[in-house]
């Protein structure tokens, strides 16, 4: 069964994203449509990167992904290029978007993929009005029905990077930042399981958020390792950093980012006191 997957800041309130579906339906009244997300702040492209980052290993081969957001072209052949409608194939699965900088993040350090930019887009603005249905989706169709991809695009070479915060490292520091607060309200940072081991494995340390009044050093490995209603920090499916609070969620008694007063690229500190070393370290924030 073929699956197309929708990420999009349209949100649930219009009738934007029924459109999409109904549009995909009638074409191919057979496929699975998977909601990622609906609720990419507006015109975000990391967010939207995040997201996808997060769960397209849990897809098979073939998955389509349509990316609505920020999906105006922009037709622009000076410095920066413009953005245009393309297809990534990565991980045998397809990521249709605007080139509006999501690729760049979304990709990072991946290797391994093809980039194509999607053809016969520019003579026909009509197509701008609601360009991820009459583009993106409509890109998405012709690949579910077999069309090759080298018959809807060109490949390209070059593909637009966005700005986007990452994790910093320095002697016995991390320096990283809440890139995401899901609905239970916990707190996704941009530090790595990877970088946080390679950093200082089995060395003592202190994460401190928001403030030197908040603080954990231990990683949990559950929840339920700390009492209810404890903070806690431990690595997300995703082996990003996250901090939270047992038993809390925003919609109930308050999660993390209401009880600790955090937002979205606040500075997450993380200190290590190797032995031999300075007992603590300088926090700025």
């Amino acid at each position: 069964m073929q699956i197309i997957t929708l990420t999009t800041d349209m949100g649930l309130k219009d009738h934007y994203v029924a459109s999409l579906k109904g549009t995909i339906f009638s074409a191919l009244p057979a496929v699975q449509i998977v909601d990622i997300t609906h609720y990419v702040k507006p015109f975000n492209v990391g967010e939207a990167a995040y997201h996808l980052n997060s769960c397209y290993k849990n897809f098979p081969d073939g998955t389509i992904h349509v990316i609505g957001v920020d999906s105006e072209p922009v037709i622009n052949f000076g410095t920066d290029g413009g953005s245009f409608p393309a297809i990534l194939k990565y991980n045998n699965q397809y990521f249709i978007s605007n080139d509006n900088g999501f690729f760049g993040v979304f990709l990072v350090e991946k290797t391994g993929f093809e980039f194509f930019r999607i053809d016969n887009v520019l003579s026909n603005q009509n197509l701008y009005i609601f360009p991820t249905k009459n583009i993106l989706v409509k890109t998405a169709l012709e690949l579910a029905k077999g069309t090759k991809i080298e018959d809807l695009a060109s490949e390209h070479e070059n593909y637009k990077r966005a700005l986007h915060s990452v994790a910093i490292s320095e002697t016995n520091l991390i320096k990283g930042h809440i890139i995401h607060i899901d609905d239970y309200g916990n707190l996704i940072t941009n530090v790595s399981r990877e970088l946080f081991e390679r950093s200082g494995k089995d060395v003592p340390f202190v994460i401190y958020f928001k403030s030197k009044e908040y603080f954990v050093d231990i990683i949990s490995n559950s929840f339920n390792e700390v009492p209810e209603g404890e903070k806690l920090a431990m690595f997300n499916e995703n082996d990003l950093l996250m901090i939270a609070i047992n038993r809390a969620a925003n919609r109930a008694t308050g999660g993390a980012e209401k009880l600790f007063g955090l937002h979205i690229n606040d500075i997450v500190r993380i200190e290590f006191t190797p032995q031999g070393s300075r007992e603590t370290l300088d926090s700025l924030f």
